[in-house]
């Protein structure tokens, strides 16, 4: 009989004091000696992990007021459970048609509109060739981005009130008497839309100038030489080089197209452009702060996340298919 021969696992030493191929043991032989090493960096990183797990995993625990008619006075664990019932009452509402209409369409507007402006400012600032125009041009359009909502919001209802200067522009390109264009509900998805492009266009055209910045310019000596202009050079070199870029921002994006902010909604909103203006979020702050139906407000907040969360999976998903680009 042939004697059984006891097979030790190798251990191999990397360097260092790491050790590979010894399982769960050598794992935490190897964390151990990372966190020695690098002490600052970890502890860098539970400051981080306590931000996120503070103020973003333990409020979770809260969406259990959406099956709930919750009272502040018994709490979580002492409200009446009322199951699906806060959801059947928001789809049966009768505002529940207007809300998601305006939730799709200003959403998806400030998308079409919205997400190619900054990629179009970041290639015609690629173009500029003198550097101190062009610093001037970006520091101008990064502004805006730094205004908080409540001025920016104070701003354009001075600018659009009866008198206001777009106001008496848009009055006399209509031959009308001027009027406060806030108070005109078919305006103010294109208000909105407008003022989200003065904001965002220069602070969101950053991350495609940095990309822009990291393309070989031997391709495009290249082009040049071949006799292709600028326009096919944007088109076959600037445009494909930054491509995966694009289609990250894409997806990020997309999981956000319900989640059309309602803080500067609720500044610029009033009770007579409810119709065109009202979306998913200002209706939670109404439900939840205004009227204090705090599980109505939470079952309509949870039912907006997972409508973002399945459009930025799906999203995801068919970028990976289609061109190989995906966040996950």
């Amino acid at each position: 009989m042939k004697k059984k021969q006891k097979i030790k696992k190798t251990q191999f030493t990397s360097g260092g004091g790491y050790i590979e191929n010894a399982g769960i043991k050598g794992y935490l032989h190897n964390q151990r000696l990372d966190i020695k090493r690098n002490k600052l960096v970890y502890a860098m990183l539970v400051v981080i992990l306590a931000y996120f797990i503070i103020f973003n995993y333990l409020p979770m625990g809260g969406l259990v007021m959406a099956f709930e008619k919750y009272s502040p006075a018994r709490g979580i664990f002492g409200s009446k459970w009322v199951g699906m019932k806060n959801f059947y009452a928001f789809f049966h509402g009768k505002y529940i048609g207007r809300l998601i209409r305006n939730t799709i369409c200003i959403g998806g507007l400030d998308l079409l509109v919205n997400f190619p402006a900054p990629i179009i400012f970041a290639l015609i600032l690629n173009e500029f060739t003198r550097k101190h125009f062009k610093k001037f041009v970006q520091t101008v359009s990064y502004m805006p981005y730094f205004i908080s909502a409540v001025i920016a919001c104070g701003l354009v209802v001075s600018f659009v009130q009866a008198g206001g200067p777009i106001s008496t522009i848009v009055a006399n390109l209509t031959h009308t008497d001027p009027q406060n264009l806030l108070m005109n509900k078919k305006a103010f998805w294109l208000i909105y839309i407008l003022m989200n492009m003065w904001q965002g266009l220069g602070y969101g055209s950053i991350i495609y100038l940095s990309a822009l910045s990291s393309i070989d310019q031997e391709m495009y000596e290249a082009a040049d030489m071949d006799g292709a202009g600028k326009w096919k050079q944007c088109l076959h070199i600037t445009i494909p080089s930054i491509m995966p870029m694009i289609i990250m921002m894409l997806i990020l994006r997309m999981g956000a197209v319900f989640s059309v902010g309602a803080d500067k909604i609720l500044l610029l909103y009033s009770p007579s452009t409810y119709e065109y203006s009202d979306v998913i979020n200002t209706y939670v702050y109404r439900m939840g702060l205004v009227n204090m139906d705090f599980g109505l407000s939470t079952a309509v907040g949870l039912f907006n996340s997972i409508i973002g969360t399945i459009m930025l999976v799906t999203t995801n998903k068919i970028a990976k298919k289609v061109s190989g680009t995906s966040m996950f």
